[in-house]
């Protein structure tokens, strides 16, 4: 059996790799050129192919044409994706008499779309997991073929929920692919009503509203934790990024929030921490505070250079 698959970052490296493992010839891998200045610290699929010795294109150097011939060469029984970043052509999928099939990172239909880590995460999801789906025209719509679940802990930030949610699609591939070759693999409904589709995500997402609930917030940071762009706030017209943070422990609750009492929300510095009160009076401890254009390796800003910003003519108190 032979399959054309695209595929990019993590999922992709392993879902390359399962293939192999399972004796499918891979003809051609199509992937996507990394983005100018986008932090790279995801595997890269590009790579893993030279070292598995298989044919590589890039999406955005083809023309539609150009990728349909180019498919078309290939003879595949599959076409396979796994978390490419483009919509593949309607007419590019029939190319595969067995089917195409995407590994998409959630429990379809819930998190359909973009970014479904970040957005799971975001809404205070408790779990979530990994599902091989037919491909149709519209995105992740198509019907499950298998799904995994991972939970969500409390204080998981996106990277942590996307490492599981790998092992979680190359669990779910594996388990698949007999069933996918011989022919016998199930099919059930793919309840669209029952979930909800999500755009792509941006930087300027990341902009802190200190006057939502606490919950909200941590979500947030959660959400966007480097290596992704991370939640930031300014101070003095400086972006700073809340790049860790906890829920402020039980334990302390009562005493910090003695002392934030009447204070606005935002940024506070309380001794040689930094706390953040938000709009419902809850508490967030920011453990690590960057600049958000800071070189790597660069020193956070602790307590001090926060207070120092505090003072400075174009702050107010707190941000």
């Amino acid at each position: 059996m032979k399959a054309v698959v695209f595929a990019y970052s993590n999922v992709g490296d392993r879902g390359l790799r399962v293939l192999r493992a399972a004796g499918v010839e891979v003809p051609l891998v199509i992937t996507h050129r990394d983005h100018p200045g986008e932090t790279l610290w995801f595997q890269r699929v590009a790579d893993t192919a030279a070292e598995l010795g298989l044919s590589t294109l890039y999406a955005e150097d083809l023309a539609p044409n150009a990728l349909a011939d180019a498919v078309a060469s290939a003879q595949p029984d599959f076409i396979f994706s796994f978390y490419c970043r483009t919509m593949i052509p309607a007419a590019v999928l029939a190319l595969a008499p067995r089917g195409a099939f995407n590994l998409h990172g959630s429990l379809l239909p819930q998190f359909r779309g973009r970014a479904p880590t970040n957005w799971a995460v975001l809404h205070g999801a408790v779990e979530t997991g990994a599902t091989l789906h037919e491909m149709v025209v519209k995105p992740d719509a198509g019907a499950i073929v298998d799904q995994s679940a991972v939970p969500i802990l409390p204080d998981d930030t996106a990277r942590q929920v996307f490492d599981k949610v790998c092992v979680a699609a190359e669990q779910v591939l594996w388990r698949s692919l007999p069933g996918l070759l011989a022919g016998t693999a199930p099919r059930r409904p793919n309840e669209l009503a029952r979930g909800r589709y999500f755009s792509g995500r941006r930087p300027e997402d990341g902009r802190i509203d200190w006057a939502q609930p606490a919950a909200q917030v941590y979500n947030l940071i959660r959400a966007v934790a480097p290596p992704y762009p991370g939640a930031f706030t300014e101070v003095a017209g400086q972006r700073l990024v809340v790049a860790a943070a906890r829920r402020s422990p039980a334990a302390r609750v009562a005493q910090d929030a003695a002392a934030l009492a009447g204070r606005a929300p935002g940024l506070h510095v309380l001794g040689d921490r930094i706390v953040a009160r938000c709009g419902d009076g809850g508490l967030i401890d920011v453990h690590r505070l960057l600049h958000a254009n800071a070189s790597a390796g660069s020193a956070p800003v602790d307590a001090a250079a926060l207070e120092a910003l505090f003072s400075s003519p174009s702050s107010s108190s707190s941000f």
